[in-house]
């Protein structure tokens, strides 16, 4: 022990340098002198384990890496206050739609969600809709509408270029809805631009006139431009088959890059490119990838097995089928359109009586369908007008569900169960119905819940359940005595063509065939009133009336669910007019960051 404290005590003597003789030496100096002169501070510092105990040496070792952390903390703590996360440009995502591209063009894509997702990344409106749905401009710089509102005038931005770097002129915007007009084209858009000239102002404005005026006009304007030069030498019998419906050329933020097809022919992938010559600056993502699929869940398959990252929609009962979901965001917004049940009274004579109407209503949980169909992903609907971009109050009447009401309601038109057997009868009318609607698995399980709840009121329903196509004809021809089918509305809802009287043919979407003169006069009033003000009570009067006459029920408003990879950011949209408008702020969207001075 003795030991072991001398050679401590010598330990601490050489680092601080104490000597433990001092003798004398040839230079007149003594040997502590050299000893002092002899332990450097390096040696020093080597010596300083050897003296300390092992929690000594902990406590040193702790303080030097709060002192190592604090000098770093300095710069980082630093470069982060005195810059800001920035988008930067770069990244690829890839999304699963439903179908397969065929007319990637703003005058035929209609019916088909994967044409409509192309156009609206390759093409360029006039006008877009921000994320609150409301319109601002895309490839017109401003516009101007005369104090008469019959006339509207455009100005385009004179930096727009097609992806083939031709300037964008007012040459074609007039050959776009010139096209569009002409019947021969068969354009879906045709009725939009039914009775509307168009002049050329200047190179970059063009001239609207209207022979009425028509309140949502503005919506029109969204439609994609198409390019002159590239498609005024197609023909109309040519159109639809012109390989620039494939590989369209566009203005918008996304040009055609390349498409893969399969050993039918049939294209699986699409790929989309930033358009670097965007009049708006190129978008941040550089690449956008589709891959195809002919069914929601061959979708939720694909992004399962990890062959995409998002999925262009989901519904929510198949929400829970979705895998690893802490990859995606997932967007609930808002969509104007509502699922109803539509009576054909030229069709059935017992639907004819609007008591039988009346009590079918209130024969109808609403909210047990949102919460079973839709997994509280919606809101029950009781109106033709649901949430857009106009204030619209409730309806004075609703139809809240009521059994009890539902069967005083019948009894009291003479509906009755004299075999008991379950069904009401009333002479020789049996109160039993066919209603009509497509395969697609949410509207026959809605079915099969409005058939049970009918039955409960003595209501007989045999569901006919058609493919698209046949369902389409049956339409068309309006053979069906209840039709469970779904409407969009727009975000600056004009309903003429679902509910004015005009409209009960084919191509017209009045579905009821409801004809109601004060709901026309209302209708047609409401297109010619711009205040918005004005405009929505006309709505709230339509609506009313609408409901008084029950010729459909009314049964739910269901959300827009996007679930879009989480590593995208920027995406903010409330509300869409149709599922294509997911894109109208692509250019908003990004996967990389930079950090920059503030």
């Amino acid at each position: 022990m003795k030991l072991d404290d001398e050679r401590k005590h010598q330990q601490l003597d050489d680092f601080f340098g104490t000597p433990k003789t001092q003798s004398a030496n040839s230079n007149g100096g003594t040997l502590g002198d050299t000893l002092i002169h002899d332990v450097t501070p390096l040696k020093k510092l080597r010596l300083l384990p050897k003296i300390l105990s092992r929690r000594e040496r902990y406590v040193v070792i702790a303080l030097l890496t709060v002192m190592a952390v604090a000098l770093l903390a300095v710069p980082v703590t630093s470069y982060y206050h005195f810059t800001l996360s920035q988008p930067a440009y770069g990244g690829t995502f890839s999304e699963a739609v439903l179908g397969e591209p065929r007319l990637v063009n703003p005058l035929l894509a209609f019916n088909n969600d994967a044409d409509r997702d192309l156009t609206a990344l390759i093409y360029s409106g006039l006008l877009r809709y921000d994320e609150k749905g409301k319109l601002v401009p895309d490839l017109a710089k401003s516009y101007e509408v005369s104090g008469d509102g019959l006339a509207y005038t455009v100005y385009l931005k004179e930096n727009a270029k097609w992806h083939d770097n031709v300037p964008v002129t007012a040459d074609d915007v007039l050959f776009t809805i010139a096209t569009a007009q002409n019947p021969e084209y068969a354009s879906p858009q045709r009725v939009s631009w039914q009775g509307v000239e168009i002049s050329r102002v200047n190179d970059h404005a063009v001239m609207f006139k209207l022979k009425n005026k028509y309140a949502q006009f503005l919506n029109a304007l969204t439609i994609g431009i198409i390019p002159k030069h590239l498609w005024q030498d197609v023909t109309p019998s040519s159109f639809t088959l012109s390989e620039l419906n494939i590989k369209p050329i566009g203005s918008g933020p996304y040009r055609f890059d390349k498409f893969i097809k399969d050993r039918l022919g049939r294209i699986v992938s699409y790929e989309l490119k930033a358009y670097q010559g965007y009049y708006d600056g190129p978008p941040y993502i550089e690449r956008i990838v589709f891959r195809f699929y002919d069914s929601e869940t061959a979708m939720i398959a694909a992004y399962n097995a990890n062959e995409v990252q998002g999925l262009s929609f989901v519904s929510a009962q198949n929400l829970d089928a979705v895998r690893f979901q802490s990859r995606i965001a997932l967007k609930s917004i808002a969509l104007p359109r509502y699922f109803a049940l539509f009576f054909n009274q030229n069709q059935s004579k017992i639907v004819s009586d609007k008591n039988v109407r009346v009590a079918m209503s209130y024969a109808t949980d609403k909210q047990m369908l949102v919460d079973t169909i839709l997994n509280g992903k919606g809101v029950a609907a009781h109106s033709p007008m649901v949430a857009g971009g106009l204030d619209i109050t409730t309806p004075t009447t609703l139809y809240v569900y009521d059994k009890e009401q539902a069967q005083q309601t019948l009894a009291t038109a003479g509906w009755a169960n004299p075999d008991k057997d379950g069904i009401l009868t009333k002479g020789k009318d049996r109160l039993a119905l066919t209603l009509t609607t497509s395969t697609w698995p949410e509207l026959v399980q809605v079915a099969q819940l409005l058939k049970d709840t009918y039955r409960t009121v003595g209501i007989d329903i045999t569901v006919r359940s058609l493919p698209i196509a046949q369902l389409q004809q049956a339409i068309k021809e309006r053979d069906y005595q209840m039709l469970l089918f779904g409407e969009i509305i727009s975000i600056d809802p004009d309903p003429f063509s679902l509910w004015h009287s005009s409209q009960k043919r084919e191509p017209g979407l009045n579905l009821a065939l409801y004809d109601n003169p004060t709901a026309d006069a209302l209708l047609e009033a409401a297109r010619q009133t711009l205040n918005p003000l004005e405009r929505a009570k006309k709505y709230e009067d339509f609506q009313n009336t609408v409901i008084q006459d029950a010729p459909a029920v009314f049964l739910y408003s269901p959300s827009y669910l996007y679930p879009q990879p989480r590593h995208i950011k920027g995406m903010d949209t409330t509300i869409i007019a149709t599922p294509a408008n997911r894109f109208d702020t692509v250019t908003k969207w990004y996967i990389e960051t930079q950090r920059d001075l503030r």
